[in-house]
């Protein structure tokens, strides 16, 4: 129960319930005004020729100066066949000169002669109230009429046309039957709208209280969880951007998991990497202290060139962290400018030359010196260049040929940039792993032949940054192709 009124449904039917009482009051208020309103103006239209009829009666009485015993029995006679009206005698002033009643009873020693005017007038409206001279708050519907009183003095007849006695028994009536009624009424059609808007709102809401389920268990962790968004109304919008923000949590969760994943990988990498070379200083550090005098000059050498390499190894690695975690968190900016992409990769191959040629490894271009220049950022694309050559040749054997093709595609928008090798190639299984940090195809080749197993990761990051990406295609034993295109400068 507890939980039922602190629902969303439980408040609305609370509202709905409390709305129809308050509703269902004021109506039954202006019901039973407006039918008193009704009676009483139908009373007075009724008996609107009232007050004159019985002026005749009782004006020969007056005009001859009769007692006031004579004009009071006189009343008495006439309200004994009418008892639901009062009659009073006003003079000129609306002072009361004749009644019969307990003097006790009547209030007032004049009454209002303002709506009695407004009775004389040609268009009085459909219900006029004159004071009770026996209630003196209460106004009451009436009948007039001016009278002779003889002696050459006017007054009025003034009738009240709901007595005292007749209110009483009347209210006894109407109570019983308007209230009664209205009321019977009044809960009929509270409970005929409750019982179909309760039934209206459990509808709506069932959709709310899904949408309730189903974001828990999102929060819970079932991330797979989707709300129903066919709906044009704002429940539906509603569950559109859930939707939308759940598909985005869930992208950034399985982009946490997978950064995770490789934030292991790169510790444990970095770890086994850097002990190879840190060791092999180390026992070369060792040994020469350890012979002291008796290592010759010649082994001197040889242990400090190849201390010096491992340090070499070492710096290039941690700069390629270094710069790799820059690129990764968009420190790095492209500094885009027109640049001749063909005078940039002979460049690089001029450089790359000889260390190609101690190889035997063939390194050759094929393209037109006239393409259209491209625009990037010259210092970025060109380590992207350096990085591929570099790696076509390190895994390319003696006599073998790595080539770099430059042409022109889509209608000359781009210029597309191919390297490929004539080397051991890549299997099929090791091909999506080839751009992670560390990750070596051939395991045998490692830090001792100077691959960081970086160079692709970054070549990778910085032709993301100039919203291209690099295709591979690879076969065991055949050769490797690396591929990706600039945009042509406008």
């Amino acid at each position: 129960m507890k939980d039922f009124i602190h629902s969303f449904y439980g408040k609305i039917s609370a509202v709905l319930l409390l709305l129809l009482l308050i509703l269902g009051a004021g109506q039954l208020y202006i019901t039973y005004e407006s039918s008193m309103k009704l009676i009483s103006a139908a009373d007075q239209q009724i008996n609107l020729n009232l007050a004159e009829n019985i002026a005749s009666e009782m004006e020969p009485e007056l005009m001859r100066n009769a007692s006031e015993e004579e004009v009071q029995t006189v009343i008495q006679n006439l309200m004994i066949y009418n008892p639901r009206i009062e009659i009073y005698v006003l003079n000129e002033e609306g002072a009361i000169i004749n009644f019969f009643a307990d003097p006790a009873k009547v209030k007032v020693d004049e009454v209002p002669l303002g709506p009695l005017m407004e009775f004389f007038s040609d268009k009085p409206q459909s219900l006029i109230l004159g004071q009770d001279p026996r209630n003196p708050g209460t106004q009451k519907p009436f009948s007039a009429t001016q009278v002779d009183l003889g002696d050459g003095q006017m007054g009025y007849l003034y009738i009240i046309l709901s007595s005292q006695r007749y209110n009483s028994a009347l209210e006894m009536v109407r109570d019983s039957y308007i209230i009664g009624t209205s009321l019977k009424i009044l809960a009929i059609i509270l409970a005929l709208t409750a019982i179909v808007g309760l039934i209206l709102f459990g509808l709506l809401t069932r959709r709310l209280r899904t949408m309730a389920d189903k974001v828990e268990a999102f929060e819970k962790g079932n991330h797979s969880v989707r709300l129903d968004d066919s709906s044009r109304d704002e429940v539906g919008q509603l569950a559109g951007s859930f939707n939308r923000m759940a598909d985005t949590i869930e992208a950034n969760v399985k982009e946490l998991q997978k950064t995770d994943k490789l934030r292991r990988n790169l510790i444990a990498n970095v770890s086994h990497d850097l002990r190879s070379p840190l060791a092999s200083m180390q026992g070369y550090l060792e040994t020469i202290s350890l012979k002291g005098e008796d290592i010759t000059e010649k082994e001197r050498k040889k242990y400090l060139n190849t201390i010096s390499r491992s340090t070499q190894l070492l710096r290039q690695m941690v700069e390629e962290l270094f710069e790799l975690s820059k690129l990764d968190a968009r420190q790095i900016e492209p500094q885009k400018e027109p640049l001749s992409i063909a005078e940039l990769v002979q460049d690089v191959v001029l450089k790359l030359k000889p260390r190609a040629d101690k190889k035997d490894v063939s390194l050759v271009t094929d393209f037109d010196q006239r393409l259209p220049r491209v625009f990037a950022d010259i210092g970025l694309i060109e380590r992207v260049i350096t990085n591929l050559l570099d790696n076509a040749v390190d895994y390319t054997d003696t006599d073998g040929k790595v080539s770099v093709e430059l042409k022109s595609i889509q209608n000359g928008t781009y210029v597309e940039v191919e390297i490929s090798d004539t080397g051991s190639g890549i299997v099929k299984e090791d091909l999506p792993h080839i751009f992670d940090r560390f990750y070596r195809a051939d395991k045998s080749r490692s830090l001792a032949g100077g691959n960081t197993g970086l160079g692709l990761a970054i070549a990778q990051k910085i032709v993301e940054l100039h919203g291209s990406d690099i295709e591979v295609e690879s076969e065991k034993d055949v050769g490797t192709m690396f591929r990706f295109s600039l945009p042509v400068y406008s």
